[in-house]
């Protein structure tokens, strides 16, 4: 019988503390429920303790998901645990991540803890948690440069204190594939009680080896894998979940290993995590990189036109990836848009399909050629509800300066409908609206990154842009589309504003 093995998603608590990106409460919301379709087990929704919009965002995705279990992280403190019985401790399919650090560099230099104090603290803990939920999972932070014998001590401690998961992470992508194999037989041979736990492996990708040493772990007994989409997350991020899946599925001959991942959910997933992270795909990633299917060489195109299998060990139909094709016109009405939206696999209700339709019905008489990718960008880039204090912006004119030089008028709506000018030179057309929105609202914001991307095909392609800014120590992205690039740039650094003022500041952990 094949080994059955779980995922735990933790691109909203792991993978939001990528630098610069922050998921408000329906981004979460909408991410979760992705990952559902996906088929992801358990769901990382954050930390409770952060702040109070972290907590609300984290209940909010436990309410909306119903297949997977919902955890929060904590740590071993009273307060970060009762932050997550406040959030979850009432809703059904929730559960609490608890964890501490146990190697000797962190357990001095960070905790000033003796093991004797570490190991106090994970029972104390998960103890308390006990009380309260039926899922804990407990995590040895730096587990890889951790003495074994003191692992195995804290691991059999916290199972005979009500701990249902043990994971072992390599927080800092230290470890490789033989020590890590290494460190999960150990703990399987030396630990009493392990055979009532669930054994879990987290891995950092910062030597590259996040995916070498999630396998490893798993061959060595783990049955639970933590990840991102797209391998986001911290430093060099986590191992990339989407390529966990599709190697295990695409050498199920060799691993013998079930799993609950919908594969052909892959595409749309890493697309909707790319759109609201602003972090683009690269072409040549493995699984979902633009190259990935792609043939230049006269060899290997000789061979795919014979047979694809001859180059391709996988097809882009099996994660999802469909060609593009020309599907509506300017005449198409709103029951052929959301036809096409069902063909495409999205679900739409009659509310969203009422603004999309008007986005649309706009892009209709603005380009001439329609494809799936550009009514896939009106859904998924649709504004969500928006707080009282948020702006819009409006409108705006340019003046031609001399030595290229540029003045914009921008006029940007308020709360309650106000209007709000503002002038700004800068050195281009983009440049001179960013200042012109900064003297309107008063702000002083340093731009980290710009970034445009073609939606689809065609010189009048819907372009997408996302910017990355910083007020004080805060980082947030923004993003927008529209055919019009300085309209989309100016909704962007709107969008990303919107954020500064209505995110909270979170914990990094």
């Amino acid at each position: 019988m094949a080994k059955r093995i779980y995922f735990f998603d933790t691109t909203l608590r792991d993978g939001e503390q990528t630098p610069g990106v922050s998921f408000n409460l329906d981004e979460k919301v909408e991410i979760a429920l992705r990952l559902e379709n996906l088929g992801i087990d358990i769901i990382e929704a954050g930390f409770a303790n952060a702040s109070p919009g972290d907590a609300e965002a984290i209940r909010a995705v436990a309410k909306a998901v119903s297949g997977p279990i919902v955890v929060s992280l904590a740590r071993t403190n009273k307060d970060d645990i009762d932050a997550v019985i406040n959030t979850l401790g009432d809703i059904d399919n929730t559960g609490i991540h608890i964890f501490i650090a146990t190697s000797p560099i962190h357990r001095e230099r960070k905790l000033g803890m003796t093991k004797e104090q570490v190991l106090e603290k994970a029972v104390e803990s998960v103890s308390y948690a006990a009380k309260y939920f039926k899922h804990i999972e407990f995590s040895c932070e730096d587990a890889t440069r951790t003495e074994l014998e003191f692992l195995s001590e804290v691991a059999e401690k916290v199972v005979e204190a009500g701990a249902t998961v043990l994971n072992f992470p390599d927080t800092v992508g230290y470890t490789t594939p033989e020590e890590y194999t290494k460190l999960f037989q150990y703990v399987l041979e030396n630990t009493k009680g392990i055979e009532k736990v669930r054994l879990s492996c987290h891995c950092h990708d910062d030597l590259g080896m996040a995916l070498s040493n999630s396998i490893a772990a798993i061959q060595a007994g783990a049955v639970q894998v933590e990840g991102c989409i797209n391998g986001i997350g911290e430093r060099a991020g986590n191992v990339a979940l989407e390529e966990v899946a599709a190697l295990l599925e695409t050498r199920k001959d060799y691993f013998n290993i079930q799993t609950g991942i919908k594969l052909k959910e892959i595409a749309k997933t890493s697309k909707l995590i790319s759109r609201l992270t602003g972090i683009a795909i690269p072409p040549n990633k493995a699984v979902i990189g633009g190259n990935a299917f792609s043939h230049s060489s006269g060899i290997h195109q000789d061979g795919v036109i014979k047979d694809k299998a001859t180059y391709e060990i996988m097809t882009p139909e099996s994660i999802g990836f469909n060609e593009t094709k020309l599907v509506l016109g300017k005449l198409s009405g709103r029951n052929a848009l959301k036809k096409r939206y069902e063909e495409l696999g999205y679900s739409v209700n009659e509310a969203q399909l009422k603004e999309i339709f008007k986005k649309y019905k706009e892009l209709a008489d603005r380009k001439k050629d329609i494809f799936d990718e550009d009514i896939i960008a009106l859904l998924e880039t649709q504004p969500k509800n928006a707080a009282p204090s948020s702006f819009t912006f409006n409108d705006f004119s340019l003046q031609i300066l001399n030595h290229n030089q540029y003045r914009a008028f921008v006029n940007i709506i308020g709360a309650e409908n106000t209007d709000i000018e503002g002038i700004g030179d800068g050195n281009g057309p983009i440049d001179a609206i960013y200042k012109g929105i900064d003297s309107a609202l008063g702000l002083e914001l340093e731009l980290i990154d710009y970034k445009i991307n073609s939606i689809s095909k065609g010189k009048d392609s819907i372009g997408e842009v996302f910017v990355k800014v910083r007020n004080n120590d805060k980082m947030v992205s923004g993003r927008a589309i529209n055919v019009d690039i300085i309209v989309a740039s100016a909704n962007a650094y709107i969008d990303a504003i919107n954020r500064l003022k209505v995110t909270n500041v979170k914990t990094l952990i």
